[in-house]
């Protein structure tokens, strides 16, 4: 997918890949302007994941967002949606800071998938690669990319967020 596709905004500086990486993974990858502490530091701390999760062209908001970024600690999110709220939440099962989050995906049941991020220092920049394995084939095959392809316009909005923050900001 395209950067300059997702809602007619000029393209970035860097590009977001969306790749399937095998018949049970997709990944989404993104170097990010800014040290890894704050990129982890938006993905970790509620206040700031909030401002950037949701993509804006979907015209949704993020209700409510509990993250209890630990191992063993759970996460809910709920999102406005017609007719009713709708809710995603899992448990954080890798928490290795600033390097690294796993987290499963519960709400569509047992098995659902197991989403890893992981954040890598290169100078003043951070490499974002986040991977969605799920349980089979059939799995994936059902849920599609439509979640990682969101995931390009929502890497624009946290790029936005980090450069409002600054390099020299904790």
């Amino acid at each position: 997918m395209s950067e300059s596709s997702v809602g007619g905004a000029p393209p970035a500086r860097h590009h977001t890949t969306v790749e399937r990486v095998s018949e049970r993974e997709v990944a989404v990858t993104r170097i990010f302007d800014a040290p890894v502490r704050l990129v982890f530091g938006a993905w970790s701390r509620p206040e700031l994941f909030k401002r950037w999760w949701v993509p804006k062209s979907m015209g949704m908001t993020l209700l409510s967002c509990e993250l209890d970024v630990r191992v063993g600690g759970c996460y809910r999110l709920v999102f406005d949606h017609d007719p009713e709220p709708m809710a995603f939440f899992g448990t954080y099962l890798e928490v290795v800071a600033p390097s690294r989050l796993v987290w499963t995906n519960e709400e569509g049941g047992e098995g659902g998938p197991v989403t890893t991020v992981t954040f890598e220092e290169q100078g003043e920049q951070t490499l974002v690669v986040m991977r969605e394995r799920h349980a089979s084939k059939a799995s994936l095959d059902a849920a599609g990319t439509g979640a990682a392809d969101a995931t390009v316009e929502t890497f624009r909005q946290l790029d936005e967020l980090l450069a409002e923050r600054g390099a020299g900001r904790p």
